[in-house]
């Protein structure tokens, strides 16, 4: 299995675990897809498209979808802000939090009280997000297709490495080949199940039990934060 794959199935066992945060982080998506795009038609806003086929992904209730909808098109309903957080947890790993906040102020410092309350340090803009390669990843059904056949039609539109896990088929790109990407799979009649991005470490710290649980006991604390939206680390897919 690639390693994009596999570090974003451990991540997202625990990432996914409780699905009301998940309905919360997906709410958020959803308000920041209509807002950047502009309008909350999926045919013209392929953001937006690629959101609510995670929600249907995720078995997000269709009532919790058309909230989330509403109130981004209020217009007094206040728009979230994407802000991301660098630093080092226990043991040097590498951390890369994602968040979605309407208040910045409260949102740094909480995520910067979860690293100092749990052996961790932040950093400054840019001091690891070039340890961690970004790419984005399709989830489609494996039902009536050919892997290989597969990777023949999408490898011009940036497909590097295609995963097939149970009854599903995962296509990992380059982060700038998502576009181009979705746009072929819809050319070709596939349905997206889930799609998404994702940062992969370029180089893994592995740790003993001891030390993994330290680094893990940061991971759930910012997981638990409701401004976070993705946390990523360095340490192997293990955790």
């Amino acid at each position: 299995m690639g390693r994009a794959f596999e570090f974003r199935k451990a991540r997202k066992m625990k990432r996914w675990s409780a699905m009301s945060k998940v309905f919360s982080r997906l709410n958020k998506d959803i308000i920041i897809a209509i807002k950047d795009g502009g309008n909350a038609d999926p045919d013209t806003n392929s953001t937006l498209r690629a959101v609510l086929q995670n929600c249907r992904a995720a078995n997000m209730p269709k009532d919790n979808i058309a909230r989330a909808i509403k109130k981004a098109t209020d217009k007094d309903t206040s728009s979230y802000k994407e802000v991301t957080f660098e630093g080092y947890g226990p043991h040097g790993v590498a951390f890369f939090v994602e968040t979605a906040t309407d208040n910045n102020n409260r949102t740094v410092a909480s995520v910067r009280s979860d690293f100092a309350h749990n052996g961790g340090n932040l950093g400054t803009t840019g001091s690891v997000e070039f340890l961690f390669n970004r790419v984005c990843f399709f989830n489609i059904s494996s039902e009536g297709q050919d892997p290989e056949e597969l990777e023949l039609e999408l490898i011009d539109y940036g497909a590097e490495e295609i995963e097939v896990d149970e009854s599903i088929i995962i296509i990992t790109a380059p982060f700038e080949s998502f576009g181009g990407l979705m746009k072929k799979l819809e050319e070709l009649g596939i349905e997206i199940q889930e799609s998404g991005f994702d940062r992969v470490p370029a180089t893994t710290t592995e740790l003993g039990e001891s030390e993994t649980l330290e680094v893990e006991k940061l991971i759930d604390k910012l997981e638990e934060n409701d401004d976070v939206q993705n946390v990523y680390h360095s340490m192997s897919s293990s955790s």
